[in-house]
């Protein structure tokens, strides 16, 4: 047992694990020629904080996360064996190198285009199902578990399964964007509905993007059986008003609160 990890480790029985994307803070280091911020470094800071993973985005054009980062987290994450190293992206364009180089312990396929700022929606099934197995298959050889990026369609659920992968990761900008207005409950009940489909079709559920300390809890008492969030952009953007240890043990705060006899209706 590593003796720098955090108290009170995630367990799959208790609530859901954080993963620390941290492709905004290679983004600042990457405005100038130095190494600063460190990538590696603060990604140390946010697993001693309590975080159990760390993400990443590499783009082809390296615009924020490069390959030696890929390759340095990926020896910092071997000191860490209680925590999760996931890397995302496109697996028709840059994703899979890594993943046959570095074998992390997930990959998450994302449908964007090379020249996305952000990633913006899910995979089409089943129109993207044939492409997309042997793929998933190549992966799983490798003994890297394989989600899928996908919005909030229980339909679509069976057919993400049909692809062989193990998880989906439901894509939350629409549930963000109408967190604290009057569509939130019913945006709120089409994220469960797909969470249900999910899991009827027997795969397991990751969650992410524009979660931030003020909506997370919400989602994650209305949404079942969640095991992994993502988040990256509202937690760095947290982190430079508060520490990124401190902001690390709040995202924690806001987990916990949705798994507590009475959950916060915050």
């Amino acid at each position: 047992m590593n003796p720098l990890v955090a108290p009170e480790p995630f367990r799959n029985d208790m609530r859901t694990a954080l993963s620390v994307n941290v492709n905004k803070i290679a983004l600042l280091r990457n405005s100038r020629r130095l190494n600063l911020p460190d990538v590696v470094k603060l990604s140390r800071i946010a697993l001693e904080a309590g975080a159990q993973g760390i993400t990443v985005h590499p783009r082809p054009d390296e615009r924020h996360i490069r390959a030696r980062d890929v390759h340095d987290l990926a020896a910092l994450m071997k000191q860490w064996p209680q925590a999760e190293y996931n890397i995302e992206g496109n697996p028709f364009h840059n994703l899979m190198d890594f993943v046959r180089s570095v074998r992390p312990h997930q990959c998450t396929f994302v449908p964007d285009s090379a020249e996305q700022s952000t990633s913006d929606h899910g995979w089409s099934l089943p129109e993207d199902l044939d492409r997309l197995k042997p793929l998933v298959a190549e992966a799983q050889s490798l003994g890297v578990r394989v989600s899928l990026f996908m919005d909030p369609l229980p339909e679509a659920m069976a057919h993400a399964r049909a692809t062989g992968a193990e998880r989906v990761e439901l894509y939350t900008e629409a549930y963000a964007a109408a967190y604290n207005t009057p569509r939130q409950a019913g945006v709120l009940a089409r994220y469960a509905a797909a969470a249900e489909a999910a899991l009827a079709a027997g795969l397991e559920l990751n969650a992410g993007h524009d979660l931030n300390r003020d909506n997370l809890t919400a989602f994650l008492s209305a949404v079942p059986g969640v095991l992994e969030v993502s988040i990256g952009h509202a937690l760095v953007a947290d982190a430079l008003e508060l520490g990124l240890a401190d902001t690390v043990r709040d995202y924690q705060r806001c987990i916990q609160r949705a798994f507590a006899p009475f959950p916060s209706a915050q």
